[in-house]
C-alpha cells in the first residue's frame, strides 16, 4: 500500500486545451482577457471549433499544484472527479504518472470530463473558458476520511465553491481535517470567484483556514480595500499563514510573528497559465518538509518562473533538480 500523501489537494479535474490567439479572437467570442469564465457545453464547443491548432494537457488548479509538489520530490494526493471517458482516462494517467496519488472513483453517468479552453494572447495573458462537466458530480462521498486524516495539509481550490454538492464535499474535507489535526489551506483561485463568494470566503478564512493563498487582486477584492498594505493589515487578524503573489513584484508570506518578501525569480514569460498553482506547489512542498517561510517562498517563486516560461500549466523539468541547481 502506498504511503499516505503529506499534501492532499482537492479541486476540479480538468483537461486543458491550449491555443495561441490574438485579441480579436477574444473580442469575437466576447471573452474577458485574463479571467476564468465558466461556460456551458455549447459555448465551449463554439470556442473549440474556432480555435487554431491546440495542445491538450491535463490541468485543473489543484491538480497542477499536486503535480508540482511531486516534481519537487514531495508527497501529494488528489481528490477530483473525472468521467469514465477518454479524457478522464488521460487525466488519471497524467497525474498518476508524475507520482500523485489519485483514488477518486470516476463518474459513470452524467456530464463528460471537464475541459478548459485556454486562450493565450501575445502578451502571455491566459483567458480560461471552463466547462465543468463531471467536476460538478463530486460530492462528500468522494472525500475519504482516512486520506484526509493521514495528510499534513489539505489544500482546496476556491474554484470548487460553485454548487451545493461541491461545497458539501469541501466542508466535509475541511471538517475532517480539523478533526484529525490536518492543516487546511485554501487558494482564492480567481477574482471572479471572490466577487461571487466574498462573504462565504471571508467566513471560511475566519473559521476553517490555516494557510491562505491569493494574488494581489484577489486579496484586495476579498477585503474590499484599495492598497496591498491595507489588505495585509486586515489579513493578519484572520489567518495563521498567508502567501500572497504580486506578479513581477514577487510575493509576501506572513504568519503571526513574521513577514517575508521574496523576489520573483527571473524568467521569460510565455504563458502565465499555472503560475499561482505552481507557486502554491513550492510553498506547500516547503511547509510539508518543515522549511521556514522564506525558503517556502523561494520554492514557490522558482516553480512559478519555470511554468510561465513555456506553454502549459505543469512543469516541464524536475523542480527538485531545478531547486538543487538554482537555490
Amino acid at each position: 500500500m502506498a504511503e499516505a500523501a503529506k499534501v492532499l489537494c482537492m479541486g476540479n479535474a480538468i483537461v486543458d486545451i491550449i491555443a495561441r490567439v490574438d485579441d480579436a479572437f477574444l473580442a469575437k467570442h466576447d471573452r474577458e482577457k485574463g479571467a476564468m469564465n465558466l461556460v456551458d457545453a455549447e459555448t465551449s464547443a463554439s470556442i473549440y471549433s474556432d480555435m487554431p491548432p491546440a495542445v491538450e494537457r491535463s490541468g485543473g488548479s489543484a491538480g497542477n499544484t499536486a503535480a508540482g509538489i511531486a516534481s519537487f520530490g514531495g508527497s501529494a494526493g488528489y481528490i477530483g472527479k473525472v468521467h469514465d471517458d477518454q479524457l478522464g482516462t488521460v487525466f488519471r494517467h497524467d497525474i498518476q504518472a508524475v507520482g500523485v496519488q489519485f483514488n477518486t472513483a470516476p463518474a459513470t453517468t452524467g456530464a463528460p470530463t471537464a475541459t478548459s479552453m485556454i486562450l493565450v494572447t501575445p502578451d502571455a495573458q491566459r483567458t480560461m473558458n471552463t466547462f465543468l462537466g463531471a467536476c460538478t458530480e463530486i460530492s462528500e462521498y468522494d472525500v475519504v476520511e482516512a486520506e484526509v486524516a493521514a495528510a499534513d495539509i489539505l489544500y482546496v481550490e476556491g474554484y470548487l465553491w460553485d454548487t451545493a454538492p461541491m461545497k458539501a464535499a469541501v466542508l466535509r474535507a475541511m471538517d475532517l481535517a480539523h478533526k484529525h489535526g490536518t492543516k487546511v489551506s485554501l487558494t482564492l483561485s480567481d477574482s471572479f470567484c471572490v466577487d461571487r463568494f466574498r462573504e462565504e470566503f471571508r467566513d471560511l478564512v475566519d473559521s476553517k483556514v490555516d494557510i491562505l493563498f491569493a494574488n494581489e487582486a484577489e486579496i484586495l477584492s476579498l477585503y474590499e480595500v484599495e492598497t496591498f498594505e491595507e489588505a495585509l493589515a486586515e489579513l493578519k487578524t484572520h489567518v495563521k499563514i498567508a502567501a500572497l503573489t504580486r506578479s513581477e513584484k514577487g510575493s509576501v508570506l506572513l504568519s503571526a510573528d513574521e513577514e517575508v518578501t521574496v523576489a520573483a525569480f527571473p524568467t521569460t514569460v510565455e504563458d502565465t497559465t499555472g503560475a499561482g498553482d505552481l507557486y502554491a506547489a513550492g510553498v506547500l512542498f516547503g511547509l510539508s518538509e518543515g522549511k521556514d517561510l522564506e525558503t517556502c517562498g523561494k520554492f514557490g517563486s522558482l516553480a512559478a518562473a519555470e511554468v510561465i516560461s513555456h506553454l502549459g500549466a505543469r512543469a516541464e523539468v524536475s523542480l527538485k533538480d531545478l531547486a538543487a541547481e538554482k537555490l
